[in-house]
């Protein structure tokens, strides 16, 4: 379970998160939508540890991010290609985070070929370092990195960027049978609204560093909701 509370961050007059409370149940597959600067990726920075709150806290299983590192053992994340060892081939940066992680090479093996079909012989076997593969096949070597380990918490921003329609689908069924398969929470941020309400549980829309909605997804049930709140914001732009 997730618990934010009097969570706030501020960027000069910018408010990017103000969140008095709000609880991620374990088991959910949250989508946080919201217009460009409404503080997705933010939030998802201090839940990582990579941003401090003005005021307030977020709980990882009890856990705050920022006085223990117990969290990252059952925490994957990928949010962008800062979090990349990019002089790397990618099986090096997989076999390097086994070895931190106390994987074994012979798990991290078995672990890659699962993912073989999402990495459509364009990541594994090709003896590039990520720093000349393309953005989307470093986002896919983000995502399998989040994953590898099996994590009970995933985060991933906007983890369909980049990514071309075939490969979109694949990802969209790993992660839905990934969070059948173990009961892992996982909280995405996506401008593609479609993507994320077709696996969502849950969808929270954010607003100025606001969560203005919190909305049950069953069959798809937020959509008109959510479409109604976009096309309302194209009409007032």
């Amino acid at each position: 379970m997730i618990e934010i509370a009097n969570l706030k961050k501020q960027f000069g007059e910018t408010t990017a998160c103000d969140i008095p409370s709000f609880t991620i149940n374990d088991g959910d597959i949250l989508g946080l939508v919201g217009n460009n600067g409404a503080g997705k990726t933010t939030l998802f920075r201090m839940m990582l540890d990579l941003l401090k709150p003005d005021e307030g806290t977020v709980l990882l299983d009890g856990i705050n991010p920022a006085t223990s590192e117990q969290w990252k053992q059952s925490t994957g994340a990928y949010i962008d290609e800062g979090f990349l060892i990019d002089y790397l081939t990618p099986e090096e940066y997989f076999s390097f985070l086994g070895k931190i992680s106390a994987i074994s090479q012979e798990n991290i093996d078995e672990q890659l070929s699962t993912f073989e079909r999402f990495a459509g012989g364009e990541v594994l076997g090709q003896k590039k370092l990520i720093r000349n593969l393309s953005a989307g096949n470093k986002q896919k070597v983000g995502i399998i990195a989040a994953l590898i380990q099996k994590p009970r918490l995933l985060i991933l921003d906007e983890p369909f960027n980049f990514l071309d329609p075939s490969s979109q689908n694949q990802l969209k069924h790993l992660l839905t049978e990934y969070n059948h398969q173990t009961g892992a929470t996982i909280i995405i941020s996506s401008h593609n609204l479609q993507h994320t309400i077709e696996i969502s549980s849950r969808i929270a829309l954010l607003e100025k560093g606001r969560i203005i909605k919190d909305l049950t997804n069953e069959n798809a049930g937020a959509e008109s909701e959510l479409t109604h709140y976009f096309e309302g914001e194209e009409t007032r732009s």
